[in-house]
């Protein structure tokens, strides 16, 4: 009796290996439609008006985290699509097109994330281009996918997504006669040490509600009351090694409500640059300059998709800052610990108190103007290469640091804390 009960239940273990052994082989089996596959050669196989998609049999992995596509024929039209899908997508739509999936479109350069509708993102794609793509290897760890995308090698931006518990799996898109393209399932990212350098996460001193990917920041807010100010300050403040930054306006969003400007270091999260005291900034949506203050004073034009924003500091010449050693450190002391000049009209009602209790500090103490006020400065901003304006302004103490502002669904902006260091 013992031996049968044995070999019944050696029989069930068979089983069930092989029941799964045959659920593997329907994971990791490679799934195409209207697309030939040829080893690592994918060619379109369809009428013009059928899609070609093709799903890789795994999905990427922290080891196995980029892939890369090299275009050979762009074909009739160089509809060709590169990006991630989840384990179960439908053949009948390029990656990117539905829920759950982004993909790099050559023929356009555009970001389809879930939708048909793209938006703009990089270059077009040609014969001979390389397209990549990958999951940076800390989403592994919080379940949200932060998939980056290359060009050549080189990056080209990125798109947060989830992360499900299947994984999201490498595919391709082919839409027109004559396309074929050549699959690197484990390539290596090329100098990945220098991506990594130049992502220049390490130039942020804070994020609030902005999600920065390399130079692109993306406001990731709610955008529905002012509140909801999504807020972005260099690590270290404008000095006369460093006196200008750019800002390019990738996406203007729902409403453009982007600002660039400068700001005391613990500047209040939740509020626009140039809103609250110790803060100076021009606003792309109205062309007004805010300083120290909720209400804008006309002063250059409006910016758009496309235009490039700058703001920096016209020094006087005995002006000095600790930071300027050899010290890579972030700048705490810049200057000596003194009280910025403050617009009383439109403070709210807790900066109005402590102004009072500080305007009492300084009748006690006494102290300079120059102590109170700061070094007077020149902060200047232009638009597209051009100066549009001036406005004089005192240094708060800690100095002035580079800071950027967002309010509305989809804005994305490309920085460049250094455009004049060559």
């Amino acid at each position: 009796m013992d031996d049968l009960r044995l070999h019944y239940r050696f029989l069930s273990w068979r089983r069930r290996i092989r029941e799964i052994r045959e659920v593997r082989a329907v994971r990791y089996q490679e799934r195409a439609k209207h697309v030939l596959v040829d080893g690592d050669t994918l060619s379109y196989h369809g009428d013009s008006g059928e899609v070609g998609c093709y799903v890789a049999p795994r999905p990427l992995t922290r080891d196995n985290n980029y892939f890369e596509v090299s275009i050979v024929d762009s074909g009739v039209r160089g509809a060709i699509a590169v990006g991630l899908v989840p384990q179960h997508y439908s053949l009948e739509h390029p990656p990117g097109w539905l829920p759950g999936s982004v993909a790099y479109h050559a023929d356009d350069g555009k970001l389809y994330s879930g939708r048909a509708k793209g938006r703009q993102f990089g270059t077009k794609c040609s014969s001979g281009d390389r397209i990549g793509c990958g999951i940076e290897r800390v989403s592994f760890e919080v379940q949200t996918a932060q998939v980056f995308f290359t060009k050549n090698g080189k990056r080209v931006g990125c798109s947060a997504m989830p992360l499900s518990p299947e994984g999201l799996f490498p595919a391709v898109g082919l839409h027109s006669l004559g396309e074929e393209v050549r699959l690197h399932l484990r390539a290596a990212l090329e100098d990945d040490s220098a991506m990594m350098v130049d992502s220049h996460e390490e130039e942020w001193g804070r994020l609030h509600d902005v999600r920065a990917c390399g130079t692109l920041l993306e406001y990731v807010g709610k955008g529905k009351s002012i509140v909801d100010v999504g807020l972005a300050q260099a690590r270290r403040p404008l000095s006369t090694r460093s006196h200008y930054f750019e800002v390019e306006i990738v996406d203007p969003g729902e409403k453009c409500y982007i600002a660039l400007g400068l700001a005391r270091k613990d500047y209040p999260k939740n509020r626009h640059p140039g809103w609250s005291r110790g803060s100076v900034a021009y606003h792309a949506d109205d062309g007004k300059i805010f300083h120290g203050s909720g209400v804008g004073d006309p002063f250059g034009p409006r910016c758009y998709k496309g235009d490039t924003m700058g703001c920096g500091i016209m020094f006087p010449r005995d002006y000095s800052l600790d930071s300027e050693g050899d010290s890579d450190e972030p700048c705490d002391t810049a200057l000596p610990a003194r009280r910025a000049v403050r617009n009383v009209t439109y403070v709210s009602p807790e900066d109005e108190e402590e102004e009072e209790e500080e305007e009492e500090e300084d009748d006690e103490g006494g102290g300079t103007e120059q102590e109170r006020g700061g070094t007077k400065v020149v902060v200047f901003f232009t638009r597209n290469g051009q100066i549009i304006g001036k406005k004089e302004a005192r240094v708060p103490p800690g100095g002035y640091f580079p800071t950027v502002g967002m309010l509305s669904s989809g804005e994305k902006v490309k920085v460049d804390l250094h455009p004049l260091s060559g």
